[in-house]
């Protein structure tokens, strides 16, 4: 396949080149014998379907560069639709619903999208709470249309797919023209826009099939939808779970075994919450994964735990991969389960971070001294010594240059060298072992800055969550910065005996010179999570409930 200029341009060649391919699988329920049943696509119908769509919104005169907020959840309308957008050169606009109400409204404000795409719920949603009511001019509805206001979707699929005419001289796309804007998630701070051009697109798909190895003819079971739109790039099939997208911690793992076994899965890719929910599965009954070549996992750290608990399942040849890197820019590095499973895994319980691996050659990373202040320049920050916590900068092909919206967040976020190329502060801590490896230690926002020192909460939780009965834990700081109290909160597995565990905790931290000083320590039910991947804890909000206490 040549070099991309727009990921929807493979879509088309996958058509081209095997247009009886299975580009998709939606399974819409398990008949008696246990089997699913399904409705399929391929790789010529779908394109023929966005070909179709992509002719409808120009034929609705939307002009390259126009926004579109874009809310259907993971079908064949969600895969046509956004591909449809990209082939047309408009800029979908992907807001996770889960962000919460308010946070959601003032990114439609910020995005000003002049077309709004979405499910029956989320246009009652939209015109009840006045999203983006000032910007947009068309609404389409997948599903029926409340109070019969704006388009059906299926309208626009009266436009045949020979009438689609793909914008620009040479019908490709400018690689530095916007492509998408895709809201981060806002778990430690305010949500933003990051601005995706097409080559930020192209590269991403270049490394993950590089990095990974994956072929054409794989079969991909996704549980988070936006990586799913990679597939056609990557030649894969792609299965769609029947499962709640936003509590990914609750997805019953026998479907997903079910799924997998079925349509001989080869790659699962899931949140940190939903490996841990099936890890547990596969052990508890034994199951195995013959098909699997590899199962990716990201959004948050993953549990030394899980990785130990995937492995039996897998074969030999197979493993769990655990990709770091951010929306800003992904992947930045990665490292496989069974080179992380032993000593790397102990160097996670006796305080070191999270090992996340090796940048990947693509990238360069520095880890430059911890600045709150903005810096215009990579040269302006201090690079600290190996093996020194600091704050870990990346440059590289996917890395974006750019929040919508958001000068000030853009200015704190990035920089630039000698020859002009944009660095990404991730804001995120950490440090780099004598073997060329990244270690995560937490946010920079999240540290803890006590009289005695600062505490990274990788760290420290590293060493809480290997105490028997901990599922797992934040450390949080409350009072006058730079002299915070740290307080460990703990998540217990069921049936554990409070005082018991609190006992146990107790002699592990006091065990630990990282930890010796911390001395209160608190037990939940649960921890406040995010929605998109059910494990990044709130510790923010956790810290606020103390504060008030």
């Amino acid at each position: 396949m040549r070099e991309l200029t727009n990921i929807a341009e493979a879509l088309r060649a996958q058509a081209a080149d095997r247009p009886d391919g299975i580009a998709l699988i939606v399974p819409t329920r398990r008949g008696r014998d246990g089997k699913w049943v399904d409705r399929r696509w391929t790789y010529r119908q779908l394109n023929d379907l966005s070909d179709r769509l992509a002719a409808g919104f120009q034929r609705l005169g939307l002009a390259p560069g126009t926004r579109v907020a874009f809310m259907v959840p993971p079908s064949v309308e969600f895969f046509a639709t956004f591909f449809a957008l990209l082939k047309a050169g408009c800029v979908p606009v992907l807001i996770d619903p889960g962000i919460g109400l308010r946070p959601l409204k003032t990114c439609l404000g910020e995005a000003r999208p002049e077309v709004f795409i979405g499910v029956t719920r989320a246009q009652i949603a939209r015109m009840l709470l006045g999203w983006a009511r000032a910007h947009v001019k068309l609404c389409i509805t997948v599903g029926p249309r409340p109070f019969g206001i704006g388009m059906r979707y299926r309208e626009l699929l009266n436009a045949n797919a020979t009438d689609f005419k793909p914008p620009g001289a040479d019908g490709g796309s400018d690689p530095d023209s916007p492509a998408a804007i895709l809201f981060t998630s806002g778990s430690t701070g305010i949500p933003k826009g990051v601005v995706y051009r097409h080559r930020h697109f192209a590269a991403q798909v270049a490394l993950v099939r590089e990095t990974y190895g994956i072929r054409p003819g794989e079969v991909d079971l996704p549980t988070f939808p936006p990586f799913a739109l990679f597939d056609p790039a990557l030649g894969m099939t792609t299965v769609i779970p029947k499962m709640d997208f936003t509590r990914p911690a609750r997805v019953d793992p026998e479907m997903l075994v079910s799924l997998i076994a079925q349509y001989k899965v080869t790659n699962v890719f899931g949140s940190p919450a939903l490996m841990n929910t099936l890890s547990r599965h596969l052990k508890s009954n034994s199951v195995q994964l013959p098909t699997v070549r590899r199962a990716l996992s990201a959004g948050a750290p993953v549990s030394p735990a899980v990785v130990e608990r995937m492995h039996p399942a897998l074969d030999a040849s197979a493993d769990i991969h655990t990709p770091y890197g951010a929306t800003e820019c992904l992947p930045v590095a990665t490292i496989a389960g069974r080179e992380l499973a032993g000593a790397l895994s102990d160097g996670n319980r006796a305080g070191k971070g999270v090992c996340v691996g090796k940048p990947l050659s693509a990238n360069r990373v520095r880890v430059i001294r911890i600045n709150d202040q903005s810096l215009a320049r990579i040269s302006d920050g201090v690079e600290v010594d190996p093996g020194e916590v600091g704050e870990i900068c990346v440059a590289g092909p996917t890395v974006t240059d750019t929040y919508w919206q958001r000068e000030a967040q853009t200015r704190l976020a990035k920089m630039q060298d000698e020859d002009g190329i944009i660095w990404h502060r991730m804001g995120d801590l950490g440090w780099i072992d004598e073997a060329g490896r990244l270690w995560y230690c937490g946010r920079k926002s999240e540290r803890v800055v006590t009289a005695d020192g600062t505490l990274f909460t990788e760290c420290v939780e590293g060493i809480v969550n290997s105490v028997r009965g901990v599922y797992r834990s934040a450390l949080v700081g409350i009072g006058k910065e730079g002299r915070e109290t740290a307080i460990v909160v703990i998540e217990p597995e069921p049936g554990q005996q409070r005082g018991t565990l609190i006992a146990r905790v107790t002699e592990r931290l006091a065990g630990h010179e990282l930890t010796a000083g911390i001395e209160r320590i608190e037990i939940r039910k649960s921890l406040p999570v995010d929605i998109r991947h059910n494990a990044k804890i709130r510790r923010r909000e956790l810290a606020e409930s103390f504060a008030k206490a």
